[in-house]
């Protein structure tokens, strides 16, 4: 819970060891100049968080999307029931799945999410035929349809390539 990481937060703060450490790391100057935290839920449909190694060296996109009002519901429904085997039958893997924790800025409009590929440029290829998939177009439209419109903003999609650290668990 939210609760829970503030009090282990507050303990780790205040622990004399990561005190002296971080101190011994700034001692030429900052390191940190601004720290931004999101509390996340997993969706229901996300899958379960493999924090292991993957097969060799691989990318991590993290995905934001930002709903239009009144259909981050339609847009979690089109990912539960049709966008998650269309990127595994494109060559992505799904690694978790979330929205804002209720009470965050974006509780009812954002959905973000984190999807592992082989490179940059195998990710560009599993998304043009993902694009192109006539189950994708005919997902897309029947679920527009049904909310009246397009479920993201104008320029709502938001794409981020990551590469994990080398003490990173999630490789």
């Amino acid at each position: 819970s939210k609760e829970a990481r503030d009090k282990s937060f507050k303990a780790f703060a205040a622990d004399p060891d990561w005190q002296k450490a971080a101190k011994e790391s700034e001692k030429d100057g900052r390191l940190v100049s601004k720290i931004e935290s999101v509390f996340l839920t997993a969706t229901d449909y996300s899958p379960v968080l493999k924090v292991a190694k993957g097969d060799g060296d691989r990318v991590f996109e993290l995905r934001t999307y930002t709903a239009t009002t009144g259909n981050l519901g339609h847009l979690n429904d089109r990912f539960k029931n049709h966008t998650l085997k269309l990127f595994e039958k494109h060559g992505m893997t799904n690694v978790v799945y979330w929205n804002a924790l209720k009470g965050q800025k974006g509780e009812d409009t954002l959905l973000i999410y984190l999807l592992a590929h082989k490179s940059e440029d195998a990710a560009k290829k599993s998304f043009d035929a993902f694009r192109m998939d006539p189950a994708w177009v005919a997902a897309r439209k029947a679920s527009e349809e049904k909310a009246g419109g397009s479920l993201t903003e104008k320029d709502g999609v938001k794409s981020e390539f990551l590469k994990p650290t080398d003490y990173s668990p999630l490789k």
